[in-house]
C-alpha cells in the first residue's frame, strides 16, 4: 500500500512540473494569454462590431442626408472670336485662329422638389452650357432662371423626377463655435465633406460682394466648393459656400458662406419676379467718425449710426426730409451702427411702403418716415449704395 501511494505521488508531481513548464513557456496550448509582468490572464475574443452602429461623434448621418441634394456643376464658356477672324488677310498670316470653350466647375444645392438649385452667380455667370451631375450619377442640362450679382447667388432649374431635396435650416440661431459640415466637389475630384465650426458671424466690409453678411467657418473650403452647402450636425442648410482667404489658392481654414435666410429671400425673389427687389432712398453714407462729427459740429457721445454725407437731390431721403450731416441710427426699429447694416435693412425694405427712420440731427432726435425706391441695377462692379 506504501509502495503504492510513492508511486501516485511521484505521478502528480511529474505532472504538476509539467503543467508548469507549459504554462510559463507555452501558455497558449492552455487556451491562456501571456499577462505582462508575470501570471497568467484568459483568453478573452472582442465582440463582433455591429457594421450598421453609428460611432459616437460621427456626422454620418448628417453628411448622408444633406449630400444627396448637392450637385456638382460643369460650365462651358464660348471663346469670344477674334474679329479678325474672317479676314483672308488675316487667316493667311496667322491661319485659323479658333478658340477652345473654357470651362469651369463648382457646386450647388437642391432647394426645391421642382428642380430648383442654389448656386453662386460668380460658379455660372457667363457660361453658355451648364451640366449638373447629381450625387447618384445622373446628369442633366441646366437653365439659369435668374442671378443676383450684388449677393452673388444664382438660381438654376433642372428638368428630373424624384429629386432629393435638402431641409432649410435657421442661419438666424446660429452661434460661434456650432459644429458644421461643408459638402462641395473640391478642384473636380467629386463631392468631399468636410467639418469645422462656426469661427464669426456677420462678416462685411470684405469687398467680395455688395450685401455681405457672411457666416464664417474653419470647415476646409477649395475652389469648386462654391454654390456647396454649409450644414448643420442634423444636416439642414445653413449657407452657401461662397468664398475662402487664402494665399496659396487653397483653404487656409478661413471661409465664407451666405446664410441661407438671405439665399431664400434673393430665390424667392427670381423664382417670382426673375430679379431681386430691394429698397433704396438715395444717400451716400459713411462710417461715424470723431473727424466727421467735428466737420457736422455732432456731439458723439453714446451716438451710434452713420452719418449721411450725401443726398441725392429729389430722391426718397430727400423728399422725407434727410440732410448731409444727419446721422441714421435705426432702420424700422433695427439699431444702426455701420455702413454695411444701414445698407442691408435699406434693401430689406418694401419700395414704395414708408418706414420709419431716427434720425440725429445735431443735438434733437427724429422720426422721419422714408418711401423708398427700387435700388438701381448696378452698372458696374463696383458696390453701390
Amino acid at each position: 500500500m506504501r509502495r503504492i501511494w510513492l508511486i501516485f505521488s511521484q505521478a502528480v508531481t511529474v505532472l504538476l512540473a509539467a503543467w508548469f513548464v507549459v504554462a510559463t513557456l507555452k501558455p497558449e496550448l492552455l487556451g491562456r494569454k501571456p499577462q505582462i509582468g508575470g501570471g497568467l490572464v484568459p483568453t478573452i475574443e472582442a465582440p463582433v462590431a455591429n457594421p450598421t452602429a453609428v460611432p459616437v461623434g460621427s456626422y454620418r448621418a448628417a453628411a448622408q442626408k444633406a449630400s444627396a441634394a448637392v450637385v456638382s456643376i460643369s460650365v462651358s464658356k464660348n471663346a469670344p472670336k477674334n474679329p479678325n477672324a474672317n479676314d483672308p488677310w488675316f487667316r493667311f498670316f496667322f491661319g485659323d485662329q479658333g478658340q477652345q470653350p473654357q470651362g469651369g466647375m463648382g457646386s450647388g444645392v437642391i432647394v426645391s422638389p421642382s428642380g430648383y438649385i442654389l448656386t453662386n452667380n460668380h460658379v455660372v455667370e457667363g457660361g453658355d452650357d451648364i451640366e449638373v451631375t447629381l450625387n447618384d450619377t445622373r446628369r442633366v442640362k441646366a437653365k439659369i432662371i435668374g442671378t443676383d450679382p450684388d449677393s452673388d447667388l444664382a438660381v438654376l432649374k433642372i428638368d428630373l423626377d424624384k429629386l432629393p431635396v435638402i431641409v432649410l435650416g435657421s442661419s438666424d440661431a446660429l452661434q460661434v463655435g456650432d459644429q458644421v459640415l461643408a459638402i462641395g466637389n473640391p478642384f473636380g475630384v467629386g463631392q468631399t465633406v468636410t467639418s469645422g465650426i462656426v469661427s464669426a458671424l456677420g462678416r462685411n466690409q470684405l469687398g467680395i460682394n455688395t450685401f455681405e453678411n457672411f457666416i464664417q467657418t474653419d470647415a476646409a473650403i477649395n475652389p469648386g466648393n462654391s454654390g456647396g452647402a454649409l450644414v448643420d450636425v442634423s444636416g439642414n442648410l445653413l449657407g452657401i459656400n461662397t468664398a475662402i482667404y487664402s494665399r496659396s489658392g487653397g483653404s487656409m481654414g478661413i471661409g465664407f458662406a451666405i446664410p441661407v435666410s438671405t439665399a431664400k429671400q434673393v430665390m424667392e425673389g427670381i423664382v417670382k419676379d426673375g430679379v431681386v427687389t430691394r429698397g433704396w432712398i438715395g444717400v451716400e453714407p459713411q462710417e461715424l467718425t470723431p473727424e466727421l462729427a467735428e466737420t457736422f459740429k455732432l456731439k458723439l457721445g453714446d451716438t451710434s449710426g452713420v452719418i449721411i454725407t450725401g443726398v441725392l437731390q429729389g430722391g426718397p431721403a430727400a423728399q422725407a426730409g434727410i440732410k448731409p450731416g444727419d446721422v441714421i441710427t435705426a432702420v424700422a426699429g433695427k439699431r444702426i451702427s455701420s455702413v454695411s447694416e444701414l445698407l442691408s435693412n435699406v434693401a430689406a425694405l418694401k419700395p414704395g411702403s414708408p418706414a420709419k427712420m431716427t434720425v440725429q440731427r445735431a443735438d434733437k432726435a427724429l422720426e422721419l418716415d422714408v418711401s423708398p425706391g427700387v435700388r438701381p441695377r448696378p452698372k458696374s462692379p463696383a458696390p453701390g449704395r
